[in-house]
């Protein structure tokens, strides 16, 4: 028997269960999503599960179930199932799609805490940070900064000055496999019940900083390569492991590429430590760009702004801009479609 209060079962979840057709059919978490297949972690036992037909062929690619959704299931026999339902989700880490403008893929769900780790070689950057920290804040996870390899040489103070306008709320820490303490800190950060979905590029050691805080080798490692003398990539999925003393914790592939998503401009501002010039400008609609008059320039030339910053600002507003001008064009085609549709209905209706 498994205990789902340890991975992250709750009365609001019950609640959400109580008003699904399939209520009476156990419920589960999934643990690992394959192409086609899902672990789910069940009271029972833990269960292979495939979708069914109304659950592959009348949802949205988006909604299909990921690691760290809540499922109701049908059992088929002790080892596998059919996922009947998906739990509404809550705190959803998404990412850009690869190859389109406006279709967002679901990384992790249900996820109290994001690690975006880092290694403290030529890894470390402040405009991935931001690209990270900018989708966590719309669904209100919480943003860690884990900078891992704190054993090699590095510059303390240009980091911190790297990350002076993004920590002001948002934890960070330095963390080395050779240094127990920094990991005891990490453990101690997790409290029972949470998910923390660690994200990053590849081998920066997310599964080694797991394995690591759960004791155990968890996941597979590579040694560092000799050509790069980098981490080599070894996580392909996302993955859910139960740390021990509490705590969920979700590895995933690494990412390359972090396209936005957040539509809230407003969010970016906070990122980006911006907010304190709010409503300062001259123009109520300054684009903060050439405009007399604007806080953001004038603080800019004063000094108070880094111009790497203020770039990076520029940039991933007009990412939020495009991502958002594409999601209302696509729900505009949509309703467009739809209407068309009924208009043809209401047609063929005349000549029956």
């Amino acid at each position: 028997m498994n205990n789902l209060s340890y991975y992250g079962w709750t009365e609001t979840l019950l609640r959400q269960k109580a008003k699904s057709i399939f209520k009476d059919l156990p419920h589960g978490r999934i643990s690992v999503t394959h192409k086609t297949r899902y672990e789910v972690v069940a009271e029972e036992g833990y269960f292979s599960c495939e979708l069914t037909g109304n659950m592959l062929y009348g949802r949205d690619p988006s909604e299909y179930p990921s690691t760290g959704d809540w499922v109701i299931f049908q059992p088929i026999d002790t080892e596998e199932g059919l996922i009947m339902d998906v739990l509404p989700r809550q705190k959803t880490l998404f990412r850009l799609k690869s190859g389109t403008i406006s279709e967002r893929q679901v990384i992790a769900a249900h996820v109290d805490k994001a690690f975006i780790v880092q290694s403290l070689d030529d890894n470390f950057n402040a405009r991935r940070l931001e690209r990270f920290i900018l989708q966590l804040r719309e669904e209100e996870i919480l943003p860690v900064v884990v900078l891992t390899k704190s054993d090699l040489e590095f510059n303390r103070t240009e980091v911190e000055t790297a990350l002076r306008h993004i920590t002001g709320e948002i934890p960070v820490y330095y963390t080395s496999i050779h240094d127990s303490d920094s990991i005891v800190a990490l453990r101690e950060f997790i409290q029972s019940g949470e998910t923390v979905v660690f994200t990053g590029s590849s081998g920066v050691g997310k599964s080694t900083l797991i394995n690591a805080l759960c004791r155990k080798d968890v996941f597979k490692t590579a040694n560092i390569s000799t050509s790069t003398g980098k981490g080599r990539h070894t996580s392909t999925r996302r993955e859910l492991v139960i740390m021990e003393g509490g705590g969920i914790l979700i590895d995933t592939p690494g990412i390359k590429v972090f396209g936005v998503t957040n539509n809230d401009a407003d969010s970016l501002n906070d990122v980006m430590d911006f907010s304190q010039f709010e409503g300062k400008c001259r123009f109520k609609d300054c684009q903060h760009i050439h405009e007399d008059g604007c806080a953001i320039i004038e603080a800019l030339e004063r000094g108070e702004i880094d111009p790497g910053v203020y770039e990076s600002y520029l940039k991933l507003r007009k990412e939020v801009w495009h991502f958002t001008a594409s999601v209302q064009e696509k729900r505009k085609r949509g309703k467009s479609i739809a209407r068309m549709v009924e208009e043809v209905k209401k047609r063929s209706s005349k000549y029956k």
